[in-house]
């Protein structure tokens, strides 16, 4: 169809203006008040927190970027240089840092090599021409460099809160905490010492000398969190208690610490320092703090749950923290404290929430170790001039900075410590480890040298500081460590959560339900409770009504599908009674009414649930389950647990019990030594710990069998039970076993459940592919059949 034009039609592309106003044809000029106007991007915002303020702010800020356009204003030149600026500080980054990986050294010292190396001190030196063609002087191209920096500071500092543990803080909080202040106060009596005797010469700014003492204190008094965990890591000391004690004082430190920073960078960008200013500082911070660990913490933690509900996928959490914390960052530059704050807290909060996917942190890590932090620390090597170190005047105020950082940190830990009552190596110890100062005092020195707190003299002795402490950490704590001895309690700790880490069990932390039948849901829903006695579960309860019909939408409240949203409902109270046997956790409760309902369960359960529970009642027919059972079982993405029970014996005329309360005495396992049946093991044994019931391990070994391998097969099934029994008994299990022969396991094993009175069969068993049905394998589907008792089948291994 050919399309008129109208007197109003305009084509497409077209250059002609509105009202036939020609456009020109050339670019306009930039004027002198564009480059003012650019730098309305990089400006600060407002030091004092309004929204008002916030608002407007933001406004100019948009405004002027729509008017200066500036990332399309960029020259040809700017853009090239930029990117070969990102290309070669990144390779040489990487090439160092790997190097000093190899020589078993944090590779943030062979990163701010690589800037120093491309910097004045040595390309400078060697070749000028290159070095000034590679860092020209241009203001413009220097403020790009610098914000794909800061973002590397903030993408650090998140990682860092994730990485943050408060509950091994709150674990050993006292001794933690007072080992902090020790770490933290006498570094920066020192640190405020050493700024006021130094000469004018080393300040930025001589009239601001007590903002320049405040932030040399805080300089001293940080720790390097990752430098410490790295080192702990490869000494294979970061489960031991000194490595746990270590670290949780460096984040203690580490979280005081950047609370300092914040308001001393506050007070530094006022430029007076005074009560009322002071106060507003600390205010700020203190109020931030708080509202972000009584109110802030669940509200991320429902956020995050909401997002990952919705929409699922590392992707989209991986998002979400990137943008609240950056948002957050945003915030508490506005309130006058430092945006590293907000990030690094945004990253805290976001590691303890229930629905954090740990490969969203490990992603990261990636993105931060391998891109971003590398460029931070190389541009920030790149301001480092070693030929000013080169001075004797300069070196000399250089060695002693370093020598005050070091006796700052040793004798401030060692004295915590020594009023802990700890060991005199596990003094020195901790003293070596928190010494570390790495990527944390390359932030601080970078944000004095920003705000004109820091003379470039002054920032190189800072940045060389972070380095020598941070060569020095690694063969002191080796050796410092090699002193400390484990004790018997700590030997069982490790030993448990060797045992943990290595169980199908302990590793479930979301479970789906699902349930077809309101009154099979009592039995699956209180062993789920039980076992979040032990560990904390999130449950997601799924009730599928028994029909679903097909009607039209002008049908949709007609009384059948009114009938089915009703039971529906009943079933979801009934799955509700149960489910509040789960210690701390809300269970989530959902009603699918689609027709059909296993394609709408196996959705769910795609959302990265370690296990999926399903429960069902003995059926008249021949078949173990339903076709949507069946289905389920076939394709779930995840282990499943079969909950099968006996009908209820229910008089004519009488209606089944809303609620029973259960809770088994005599648990029943029959093991063949494999995977699978280790698993029904370990979860008999962690149900067992919780409703103090005993656990039988039967082995029974077929009479009459022509396999060569089992020669002897009462000493092979003594031995199986014996190593099933020792991995239970480490759960704390009360445990029996029971080695048998005969020619048909699956009845002896019904007439031992009978005979001995258990409350409780479980079996572990692997899912066969041999028909469209759920299918076992023939001994597991006569259990399931004929035993006396209910059934639990886990399928995981």
């Amino acid at each position: 169809m050919i399309h008129r034009k109208g007197k109003n039609h305009r084509r497409y592309g077209s250059r002609r203006g509105p009202r036939g106003i020609e456009p020109s044809r050339t670019r306009p000029e930039r004027t002198q008040g564009t480059c003012d106007r650019d730098h309305v991007l990089l400006r600060p915002l407002a030091s004092s927190f309004d929204l008002t303020s916030l608002f407007a702010a933001l406004s100019d800020t948009a405004e002027a970027a729509a008017s200066t356009a500036v990332i399309k204003g960029l020259a040809h030149h700017a853009v090239l240089m930029l990117l070969v600026q990102i290309a070669v500080l990144l390779a040489m980054a990487r090439f160092l840092g790997e190097i000093m990986r190899k020589l078993k050294q944090p590779p943030v010292v062979g990163e701010l090599m690589a800037g120093v190396v491309l910097g004045p001190s040595i390309l400078g030196l060697v070749w000028p021409e290159a070095q000034h063609t590679l860092f020209p002087k241009d203001q413009h191209l220097a403020d790009l460099l610098a914000a794909i920096s800061w973002i590397g500071v903030l993408f650090l500092l998140i990682c860092t809160g994730l990485e943050t543990d408060l509950g091994l803080i709150k674990r050993r909080g006292k001794t933690a905490l007072m080992i902090s202040a020790g770490g933290i106060l006498v570094p920066f009596a020192t640190g405020f010492a050493l700024g006021e005797m130094l000469p004018e010469a080393y300040l930025a700014n001589p009239d601001a000398r007590l903002v320049f003492s405040l932030f040399m204190a805080v300089a001293m008094s940080i720790s390097a969190v990752p430098v410490i965990a790295k080192v702990l890591m490869d000494l294979k000391l970061i489960r031991r208690d000194i490595g746990q004690l270590i670290l949780a004082a460096a984040m203690t430190d580490d979280t005081i610490g950047w609370i300092l920073l914040a308001v001393v960078a506050g007070l530094a960008k006022t430029g007076v320092v005074d009560v009322v200013t002071a106060l507003k500082s600390i205010g700020g911070a203190v109020v931030f703090m708080l509202f972000a660990f009584t109110l802030g913490a669940p509200l991320i933690a429902r956020v995050m749950a909401t997002v990952d509900k919705r929409f699922g996928g590392s992707g989209s959490q991986m998002s979400l923290v990137l943008a609240l914390a950056f948002a957050t960052a945003a915030l508490t530059h506005e309130m006058g404290i430092e945006a590293v704050l907000g990030a690094f807290t945004v990253g805290i909060l976001a590691g303890q929430a229930p629905r954090f996917r740990h490969e969203v942190a490990h992603t990261l890590e990636l993105v931060t170790a391998s891109f971003l932090a590398p460029i931070f620390f190389a541009s920030a090597g790149v301001k480092v001039d070693l030929m000013r170190l080169a001075d004797p005047d300069v070196a000399t105020v250089g060695a002693i900075v370093l020598g005050i950082a070091c006796f700052g940190k040793f004798v401030g830990c060692y004295l915590g410590a020594w009023v802990c009552g700890i060991s005199h190596w596990e003094r020195l110890a901790l003293g070596s480890g928190m010494n570390a100062r790495g990527a944390m005092e390359i932030i601080v020195a970078t944000i004095g040298l920003s705000l004109g707190v820091l003379s470039v003299e002054m920032y190189s002795i800072v940045v060389m500081v972070a380095i020598a402490t941070s060569l020095m950490a690694p063969p002191l704590l080796r050796y410092t460590l090699s002193k400390v001895k484990m004790g018997e309690s700590e030997a069982k700790r490790l030993e448990m959560e060797a045992l943990a880490a290595s169980s199908f069990i302990r590793q479930v932390r979301r479970v789906l339900m699902v349930s077809r039948n309101a009154h099979s849901v009592d039995l699956p829903a209180q062993i789920l409770g039980y076992l979040s006695h032990e560990q904390p579960i999130e449950v997601t309860a799924v009730y599928a009504c028994p029909q679903a019909v097909k009607t039209p939408w002008w049908r949709g409240l007609a009384r059948r599908v009114r009938r089915y949203h009703a039971t529906g409902a009943k079933a979801l109270e009934r799955i509700g009674r149960p489910l509040r046997l789960l210690k701390g956790s809300r269970p989530e409760l959902k009603l699918i009414t689609d027709v059909d309902p296993a394609e709408q369960v196996l959705a769910e359960a795609a959302r990265d649930y370690e296990l999926l529970v399903l429960g069902e009642t003995q059926r008249s027919t021949e078949a173990l389950f339903g076709p949507v059972a069946d289905r389920i079982i076939h394709k779930s993405p995840c282990p499943t647990l079969i909950v099968r029970e006996p009908a209820p014996k229910i008089a004519k005329g009488e209606k089944p019990p809303l609620y029973r309360v259960w809770s088994p005495k005599k648990i029943l396992v029959p093991t063949v030594g494999t995977e699978y049946s280790k698993n029904a093991v370990e979860l008999a044994a962690v149900l067992a710990t919780s409703t103090r019931a005993e656990v039988t391990i039967i082995h029974i070994s077929r009479t009459g069998s022509n396999d060569v391998d089992i020669a002897r097969p009462h000493e092979i099934g003594a031995q199986i039970v014996a190593r099933e029994a020792e991995r239970a008994k480490k759960f704390g299990a009360s445990v029996e076993t029971v080695v048998m022969e005969g020619a048909r396991p699956e009845e002896d094993i019904v007439r031992v459940a009978a005979q001995g009175g258990y409350d409780l069969l479980i079996i572990g068993s692997s899912l066969r592919a041999v028909s469209a049905r759920a299918f076992f394998g023939h001994r597991v589907e006569s259990l399931l059949k004929n035993a006396p008792c209910p059934v639990v089948l886990l399928s995981a291994g």
